[in-house]
């Protein structure tokens, strides 16, 4: 039997109704792109392969691209030019059936599907075999009430973004519960609470980046849940439209350099930050046309450094370059930001 959650006025009720080695830093000798440039774009609404209806999720294994394409209940893959390669999943709640697939992870060739309302995470072959299951509906150690993210470590360790119950859950790679961050069912801004969550990532020192959504900030936690730092939650919890700060941030990312990429959902924009915290470029802006962003959900981040963007509400994907100096009239740095200061 098909349930559906209701709708609530948190993000993913409007959505629905979201190495253990560290890296080179990066020098002078090689800095980090300015801004970044629409390079392609791909998708529309619809049920037929390469259409979306309300895209969530992104993944990249190799040289293919998985989306969570959630309102039609299947991930689609794509290689990184947008050309439509399969499809799989259909409504339900058997194995390899998906219901309302949100974001996605993908280690040692399994790829992880957060589903909103089976209230578990799935996983499949990257050919898109179902291979088990983790969860059930609850509020107990090991339940979920709407996940929404999942991030897996090298060895196989999953965390999950426990949407409604306020909390960030630990599954060892056999699936079984190890602990949870966050206090079950009560939302908070205090350091490690959390108020609707909505995405997380790791950083290679296996610190943990979640995207706090309702507190409108990003935290980072140990690999124990012991809180490090946040940024950009405002007074009141009160969303903001300026550079570095949020309205809603549903989705992290890390790109080859540790930069840390957040979805600014009413924002219409990515923005991305150092491991600190410290903002340094955004692009997108409200629109439909290209370069242009409608509520984005999530983003991942290639070995080249390319940016793809789920842009949610207009039921596509866009790719975006980095490049060099600012360029389009959505771009935005850290210097244009001081240089405008009064």
């Amino acid at each position: 039997m098909i349930l559906s959650k209701p709708l609530t006025l948190s993000v993913l009720g409007l959505i629905l109704g979201l190495s253990l080695f560290n890296r080179p830093s990066q020098s002078a000798a090689n800095p980090p792109p300015l801004c970044y440039q629409f390079e392609l774009g791909w998708g529309e609404k619809g049920s037929q392969p390469g259409q979306f209806q309300q895209p969530i999720g992104i993944a990249i294994a190799g040289n293919e691209i998985f989306i969570s394409d959630s309102g039609n209940h299947r991930i689609q893959v794509f290689d990184h030019e947008g050309r439509f390669l399969r499809a799989f999943g259909q409504q339900g709640d058997n194995l390899g059936e998906l219901n309302q697939p949100m974001s996605l992870g993908v280690k040692n060739q399994t790829l992880y599907v957060a589903e909103y309302v089976n209230d578990r995470v799935q996983t499949f072959s990257l050919a898109g075999d179902p291979q088990g299951s983790f969860g059930a509906s609850g509020s107990g150690p090991g339940e979920f009430d709407a996940p929404s993210d999942v991030a897996v470590a090298a060895d196989g360790t999953a965390y999950v973004v426990d949407f409604y119950n306020q909390r960030i859950q630990v599954f060892n790679p056999k699936g079984k519960f190890v602990q949870q961050y966050g206090t079950t069912g009560q939302a908070g801004d205090e350091s490690g609470q959390f108020t609707y969550p909505t995405g997380i990532a790791l950083l290679p020192s296996q610190n943990i980046v979640v995207a706090d959504a309702y507190n409108n900030r990003v935290q980072v936690l140990d690999p124990d849940g012991r809180f490090i730092r946040s940024w950009n939650g405002s007074a009141f919890n009160i969303p903001q439209f300026f550079a570095g700060k949020f309205k809603t941030a549903t989705a992290v990312a890390i790109d080859s350099h540790n930069n840390i990429f957040v979805a600014d959902f009413y924002n219409h924009r990515i923005q991305r930050f150092t491991p600190q915290g410290e903002f340094t470029a955004a692009f997108g802006g409200m629109g439909s046309e290209a370069g242009q962003l409608e509520r984005p959900t999530d983003m991942a981040i290639d070995q080249d450094g390319a940016v793809y963007v789920v842009d949610f509400g207009n039921n596509r994907i866009q790719k975006f370059l980095p490049q060099p100096t600012p360029s389009g009239p959505g771009c935005i740095t850290a210097a244009s930001q001081a240089s405008n200061k009064p």
